[in-house]
């Protein structure tokens, strides 16, 4: 494995597609599986790695789950664009029409910087030419909206400033001290018990007014 590594390597990067329906030992059931089997062996800076729609239902994950997990380990470079039947659980091999997943899609490669070694494939199963040509020129005018939508949403800062709420007593108090990994169960249970329902109300309406937010486009 390791002389093939070595060749391949000369010519580009490797980029593996984990599929959680094909084979049996299971180590590139989801991205966190292919990661660690990388990981393991010394391999991260020898692959990168392709996520598929449909792989990313098939394996219980929404692809922007997937995406962030190779973005943030810095495995992400290529996507396949072609997704499935979430009823069907089987690879089915449908082009992109979802523009608020394609929303979703675009957030994670424009924090990630791009695709690279790849970019986007449209692996569909098409017969009938003219089938192809409007699968393709819809699966790009999806891919388009939502980065069109991830624009908007840069340009007004409004996605980040929800998320920043969210998350903004990690900055002070407890949060904080939670992060700086001095915290303990004991102090967050007395921070909690003093808080009162409507206060535990609104951090929840937060968190679904970031899914609503982004469901809008």
């Amino acid at each position: 494995m390791f002389v093939t590594l070595t060749y391949i390597c000369k010519i580009s990067t490797i980029l593996n597609n984990p599929n959680p329906c094909l084979s049996s030992c299971r180590y590139d059931w989801n991205i966190a599986t292919t990661f660690s089997f990388l990981q393991k062996y010394g391999l991260t800076g020898e692959f990168k790695i392709n996520v598929e729609f449909n792989h990313a239902s098939l394996s219980g994950h929404s692809c922007h789950h997937e995406l962030e997990t190779a973005r943030i380990n810095g495995l992400l470079g290529n996507i396949d664009a072609k997704t499935g039947d979430p009823q069907i659980g089987w690879d089915t091999d449908q082009f992109l029409t979802d523009i608020s997943e394609a929303t979703w899609v675009m957030s994670s490669v424009i924090k990630n910087g791009g695709l690279a070694p790849g970019g986007f494939n449209f692996d569909a199963k098409l017969l009938v030419l003219i089938g192809i040509g409007f699968c393709f020129v819809n699966g790009m005018y999806t891919l388009t909206n939502g980065l069109r939508n991830v624009a908007k949403l840069m340009e007004d800062g409004s996605l980040d400033g929800l998320v920043r709420k969210r998350h903004q007593s990690f900055d002070s108090e407890i949060g904080a001290t939670i992060e700086a990994e001095k915290g303990d169960l004991e102090t967050l249970e007395k921070k909690i018990s003093g808080k009162q329902l409507k206060e535990l109300a609104v951090m929840l309406f937060q968190s679904a007014l970031y899914m609503v937010h982004c469901s809008c486009f």
